[in-house]
C-alpha cells in the first residue's frame, strides 16, 4: 500500500459515499471535526433520511499494521457496546481509498467544549452527567472492555442532554480474570500512575480517570495539570493535587476515594453509584441546553429533593425553615426528621445545606472577570492581527477549521429603538431579550412562558409571562412589543431549537452592551461573546474567547468557525483579516468606556425602529 506524503494531492472525499457492500448511499454534509487520523462528516442515509456521524480514515494514513489492527480493534470492540450512554455504533465499510465509521451523532459535542464554555459546574450538574458517565462505563466494565482513554473530550452529548462514552481507539479487552495490560496510553492530565510506573493494569484506571473527570467539573480545571508534561507526570505519581475549600464534603471524599494511588483501593463502578454524593444531593432528571453555556437555576427542587432521604433541616438564607414537599406531596414546614449527630452538623446535612444554596434565585458566584473575558478576547485578537494572517505564503484556512468551537448562543435579530426604549434582540434559540435604556433587562426564554428581569445591580429574578409582579407591567409590554415586531418584519439568521422538558431550569446569557458605527452594530454578552454585524454587507463575526474561536458569516451566509491561535498559524483569506482587525479596535472601544455609558453616547436617535434587522 503507498504511503501519504504531505506533498502528494489530498484525496476528496465524494459527496455521496456508497457502502458497496449493501449498495447504501450517505449524502456526505456538515464538517465535525477532526482528530488521529480521522475526519468526522454527517452523513444523510438518503433512503431513510436519517443523518450521523460518519468516521473517515484514508487508508493511504494506515501503513502499518500495527495501525491497521487498532482500528480493527476498535471496530470490533465499538460494535459490541449497545448502552444508552454509549455513542450508537451503526456500522462501517469500506471503498479503495477510505474507511468509514457510522455513529450516532451527537450535535452537542462533548463535556470539553462544555468545560472551556463554563469551567466549573455546579454540584447538580456534575451528579446528573457522572451518573450516565458510570451507566455507560458500567456497560463496558460488564463486558469486559477497559476504555483507557475516559476525558471530557471523549464524553458526547446528544439533543437531550444525554451523555454518550465514545472514541474507542485505546480501548482493550481482558482475556481472563486478573489480566494486567502494559500498554502505555491515555491522556496525559488523566493518565492513571500505575500506567505511567508501568505496573500493569486493569479496569481501575478507568476509575482513576472518572475521579480526574469528576475534579475537572466541580473545580474547573484537572487535578494535576501543570505547564509541562514531566511536571503533570510527576504530580501523578507523587498523588499531588489540592481540593479547593468550596468543594462540598461528600465531593471531596468521592474525590479522594477515586484518585487513590493504589488502584486496589479504588471503588468499582458500583460503589461510585452508591456513594453518598451521587445519593444524597440533588440529582436533576433533565438539563436546559442553555447549560452548555450559563449555569442553570436550581429553585424549589433543591430544597424538596431531602424527602426522598429521611428529611432534615434545610433553611432559607435568612435561617427561616423553607417548606419541604412530602412523599404524598403535602407540603410541610420546616424540619421533619431530625438525624442524631455527635460531631454537629452531618455529611448529609452539609450537603443538603448546599445544594439549598445553590436553590437560590443567584447560581454560586463563579470566576468570571467583571469585563466579561473582554481582556482576554483582546490579547487573543491582538495575537492573530499582528501576526499579518492575509500575509502568509501558504494560507490554510482550512486546517484552522473547528466546528467544536461554534457557538451556543449568538444574536439572530434585533431592532434598536434606543431613543425611547432599549433594544430588543432575539437570540439563536428563540429567546427574546430586552436592554431597556436604564440598564435594567429581561429575557423571555424560548418556552415562551419563563421571564427573567436583571436589575441594574444584576441581580435576577424569575417570574412566568402569565404571572409577574405589578411593577414590571410597562417592560412586559415592551418585551411583547420587540417579540411581535421581530417576529412580523424580521427573518431568522439560523435554525431554532425546540423548547423541551428541563428548559425551565434554564438561564441564558444576556447583552451587556451595544454600540453601533456607521458600518457596524456591536453586541457584547455576558458569556463573552462578541458579535459584530456589518450593513454594507450583511457579513457577521462572532468571537468567542472561551473556545478562542472566531465564526464568519460571509455574504452568501456561509457559516464556519475557526480557532483563533490556529489562524494565527496557517493564515486566513484578507475578507476575515479585515475584519478581526476591525475588531480588535472596536473591542477597545469597549474596554476604554464603561458599559453603562456606551450605548447611549453612540446609539442611534430616531423615533422609529432604527434599523430593524436580522443579525
Amino acid at each position: 500500500m503507498a504511503t501519504h506524503h504531505k506533498d502528494e494531492p489530498k484525496k476528496e472525499i465524494p459527496e455521496i459515499i456508497t457502502d458497496p457492500s449493501t449498495g447504501k448511499k450517505y449524502q456526505r454534509g456538515k464538517f465535525l471535526g477532526k482528530g488521529g487520523f480521522a475526519r468526522c462528516y454527517e452523513l444523510t442515509d438518503l433512503k431513510t433520511k436519517d443523518i450521523f456521524a460518519g468516521k473517515i480514515v484514508a487508508k493511504s494514513l494506515l501503513v502499518k499494521s500495527t495501525q491497521k489492527e487498532k482500528m480493527s480493534q476498535e471496530i470490533s470492540i465499538h460494535r459490541s457496546l449497545k448502552d444508552k450512554h454509549v455513542v450508537g455504533f451503526h456500522g462501517f465499510f469500506e471503498d479503495s481509498d477510505n474507511v468509514y465509521i457510522v455513529l450516532e451523532l451527537c450535535r452537542r459535542r462533548s463535556l470539553m467544549e462544555l468545560h472551556k464554555r463554563r469551567k466549573a459546574l455546579t454540584e447538580p450538574e456534575t451528579r446528573y452527567f457522572l451518573k450516565q458517565i458510570l451507566s455507560g462505563v458500567k456497560h463496558l466494565h460488564d463486558r469486559k472492555v477497559i476504555h483507557r482513554d475516559l476525558k471530557l473530550g471523549n464524553l458526547f452529548i446528544n439533543d437531550e442532554m444525554e451523555v454518550k462514552i465514545g472514541d474507542f481507539g485505546l480501548a482493550t479487552r481482558v482475556g481472563y480474570e486478573g489480566e494486567r495490560k502494559r500498554t502505555l496510553c491515555g491522556t496525559p492530565n488523566y493518565i492513571a500512575p500505575e500506567i505511567l510506573c508501568k505496573k500493569g493494569h486493569s479496569y481501575e484506571v478507568d476509575i482513576w480517570s472518572i475521579g480526574c473527570i469528576l475534579y475537572t467539573l466541580l473545580v474547573g480545571k484537572p487535578p494535576f495539570e501543570t505547564q509541562t508534561l514531566k511536571d503533570t507526570y510527576m504530580r501523578i505519581k507523587k498523588n499531588e493535587y489540592h481540593i479547593p475549600g468550596r468543594i462540598g464534603p461528600l465531593a471531596r471524599s468521592l474525590i479522594q476515594k477515586l484518585l487513590q494511588g493504589d488502584p486496589t483501593r479504588r471503588p468499582n463502578v458500583d460503589m461510585i453509584i452508591a456513594d453518598d454524593f451521587m445519593t444524597m444531593g440533588y440529582m436533576p432528571s433533565r438539563l436546559p441546553t442553555s447549560c452548555l453555556t450559563m449555569a442553570p437555576r436550581f429553585d424549589s427542587r433543591c430544597s424538596s429533593v431531602a424527602t426522598r432521604k429521611p428529611l432534615l433541616e434545610i433553611n432559607n438564607k435568612d435561617g427561616s425553615p423553607v417548606k419541604v414537599i412530602n412523599k404524598d406531596g403535602s407540603k410541610k414546614e420546616g424540619l421533619a426528621t431530625k438525624v442524631p449527630s455527635t460531631s454537629g452538623t452531618t455529611a448529609r446535612q452539609q450537603q443538603q445545606q448546599q445544594d439549598s444554596q445553590q436553590a437560590g434565585a443567584q447560581p454560586p458566584k463563579s470566576d468570571e472577570p467583571s469585563d466579561c473575558y473582554l481582556k482576554d478576547l483582546y490579547t487573543q485578537i491582538s495575537s492573530v492581527v499582528l501576526s499579518k494572517p492575509d500575509e502568509k505564503e501558504n494560507i490554510n484556512e482550512e486546517e484552522s477549521e473547528d466546528p467544536a468551537a461554534v457557538p451556543m448562543i449568538w444574536v439572530s435579530k434585533w431592532v434598536d429603538y434606543s431613543d425611547k426604549y432599549g433594544l430588543g434582540y432575539q437570540l439563536c434559540d428563540d429567546s427574546i431579550g430586552v436592554l431597556f435604556n436604564d440598564f435594567t433587562k429581561l429575557l423571555l426564554l424560548a418556552d415562551g412562558e419563563n421571564i427573567h428581569y436583571i436589575e441594574r445591580n444584576n441581580a435576577e429574578h424569575y417570574h412566568q409571562l402569565k404571572n409577574y409582579p405589578a411593577p414590571l407591567n410597562k417592560k412586559v409590554t415592551l418585551l411583547r412589543y420587540f417579540r411581535n415586531y421581530m417576529n412580523e418584519h424580521l427573518l431568522k439568521a439560523a435554525a431554532s431549537m425546540c423548547p423541551r422538558e428541563g428548559d425551565e431550569l434554564a438561564r441564558i446569557p444576556s447583552l451587556r452592551t451595544y454600540f453601533r458605527t456607521r458600518s457596524a452594530i456591536i453586541l457584547h454578552l455576558t458569556n463573552g461573546t462578541l458579535q459584530i454585524n456589518f450593513f454594507e454587507d450583511h457579513t457577521k463575526i462572532i468571537l468567542c474567547p472561551l473556545m478562542g474561536a472566531v465564526t464568519y458569516i460571509d455574504e452568501k451566509r456561509n457559516f464556519k468557525t475557526y480557532r483563533l491561535a490556529s489562524l494565527e498559524k496557517y493564515g486566513c483569506r484578507t475578507d476575515l483579516a479585515n475584519r478581526l482587525r476591525y475588531a480588535r479596535n472596536m473591542i477597545q472601544k469597549l474596554m476604554v468606556t464603561k458599559s453603562s455609558t456606551l450605548k447611549s453616547s453612540t446609539g442611534s436617535s430616531t423615533s422609529q425602529p432604527a434599523q430593524p434587522t436580522t443579525a
